[in-house]
């Protein structure tokens, strides 16, 4: 199906068409995901997840990458962080994370 077709089928516009089909969904919005899935004939769907589970998965990710972040700062300063601490860096950016402001969670 062409772009264009999507476009005409889905409403939204060819150029947005093509940025959320080529893999450019930053500043796509849900809603034109959505019309343009449903003129592929696709469905967009969470599953069976909870809004709370999602805030919880990604405040995970998030803590991981901060403390992945700070474990590789530290060894390219030969103070190599060890398991024990990386898990306890994970568990308190994790929690400061979902103590935090919802904004910072989802921010790249």
């Amino acid at each position: 199906m062409s772009h264009a077709t999507v476009a005409a089928r889905s409403g939204v516009s060819e150029p947005t068409v093509k940025r959320i089909l080529g893999g450019q969904l930053a500043e796509a919005s849900f809603a034109n995901v959505v019309a343009i899935a449903e003129a592929l004939g696709m469905t967009v769907g969470l599953g069976e997840t909870d809004a709370e589970e999602l805030r919880r998965q990604q405040a995970r990710r998030k803590a991981e990458q901060i403390a992945r972040l700070v474990q590789g700062t530290s060894a390219l300063e030969s103070q190599a962080v060890d398991q024990a601490a990386y898990e306890r860096l994970v568990e308190r950016s994790f929690h400061e994370l979902m103590a935090g402001s919802r904004r910072r969670l989802w921010a790249e």
